[in-house]
Formats: C-alpha cells, sequence, structure tokens
C-alpha cells in the first residue's frame, strides 16, 4: 500500500485520488469529508486538521480491504477516490498528499456567486440548516476565496485541474464530470481543460 520514495499511506501508482472542490453551493458530492466529520461534531469531539486527514484515510483503508477482501479490485488494478469538499486549505493538501497519497487530480466546479448563492437559498429552504442564510453564505464566499482558491492555484501550477462550468443543470454537469472522469482512466489528458 505505501509508497516508498515519498512515504505515503498509498502509492499514487496504485491508488488515484481525485479532489472535487468548488465555491459553496458550486457543485456535486461523493468520500463525503463533511459526513465524517458532522459525525466526529455530533459525538462532541474537536476535528483538527490531523484528524480530517486520518478520517479520509481510514475510510479509504476500509474501502481497499473491502475490495481486496471481497476479491472484486479494480477494473485495471487502481483503486480511486472522489473526496469531495476537500482540501479546502493549503496546510490540508500538503499535509494529506505527505502523509496519505499524492493526488492525481482535482475537478474544480466553478459558477458565478449569484449561482451559488441562489443554489445555497433554495437549498436552505427545506435542508434546515442554519448557514444557508445570505450573511453565512457571503462569509463562506470570502473564506473560499482567501483559503481554498489557492489550493486551486497550487494544484494549477502541478497542472493537476480540470474545471467544469457548474452553471448548468445537474444532469449536463454529471455528463461534463464523466468526461473528465473517463478521460483520466483512460489515461487521456484532464489538465488544462474547461468543459
Amino acid at each position: 500500500m505505501a509508497d516508498a520514495s515519498n512515504k505515503t499511506i498509498f502509492d499514487s501508482s496504485k491508488i488515484t485520488v481525485i479532489f472535487i472542490l468548488g465555491g459553496p453551493g458550486a457543485g456535486p458530492p461523493p468520500i463525503r469529508i463533511r459526513e465524517l466529520i458532522r459525525t466526529c461534531i455530533r459525538e462532541g469531539t474537536i476535528v483538527p486538521m490531523e484528524v480530517t486527514i486520518k478520517l479520509l484515510e481510514n475510510a479509504m483503508r476500509a474501502a481497499v480491504e473491502e475490495r481486496d477482501g471481497k476479491g472484486l479490485g479494480w477494473a485495471d488494478g487502481r483503486g480511486r477516490f472522489l473526496i469531495d469538499g476537500f482540501p479546502r486549505k493549503m496546510d490540508q493538501a500538503l499535509k494529506f498528499e505527505e502523509d496519505v497519497c499524492v493526488s492525481g487530480l482535482t475537478i474544480f466546479f466553478t459558477t458565478t456567486e449569484e449561482v451559488m448563492l441562489k443554489r445555497l437559498l433554495v437549498r436552505g429552504e427545506t435542508s434546515g440548516r442554519e448557514d444557508d442564510n445570505v450573511e453565512s453564505i457571503k462569509k463562506r464566499f470570502r473564506t473560499y476565496k482567501d483559503q481554498t482558491m489557492p489550493v486551486i492555484e497550487h494544484y494549477r501550477t502541478q497542472q493537476k485541474v480540470a474545471e467544469i462550468d457548474s452553471t448548468g443543470s445537474v444532469e449536463e454537469v454529471h455528463a461534463k464530470a464523466s468526461v473528465i472522469i473517463n478521460r483520466l482512466f483512460a489515461g487521456e489528458p484532464t489538465v488544462n481543460v474547461t468543459i
């Protein structure tokens, strides 16, 4: 499992990690880091970066062991993980790649703040989430710009970003994401691609 060259838990030649990022309300969710963290919060624990990374590592390890234990494996022998909403900050990105696995790609869902605001307000009508209000959403936009955009730029300099305009319908965005992921798994170029 380990990558001897950089001492990560998982060998990036056998495991593909795809980060999924975008502004609040920009794109769809799959390992759902928010759900793992909410479980910790419900149990009354504080969730420092190291714990978040360990939760991801444990979820990945469990998935690999489950597939290996059932003899399922992946068609081409490579494990694949879509990690939604992580990393949100540079220190998280660097620590994850230092300890767990080097990422292969970041799918970056883009749209306007107006579209994101509208989506979140509509969601707020039924979600019961206290943070789906205009004031909280605008704070989340600032946090996204200040903390998450540097992560996107970091991966962009490594040519590991595929941008997807998520302004359209769920079906349109899904089709665009499928193109990117299929290209990645077929060994075709996925970086510096905007769909």
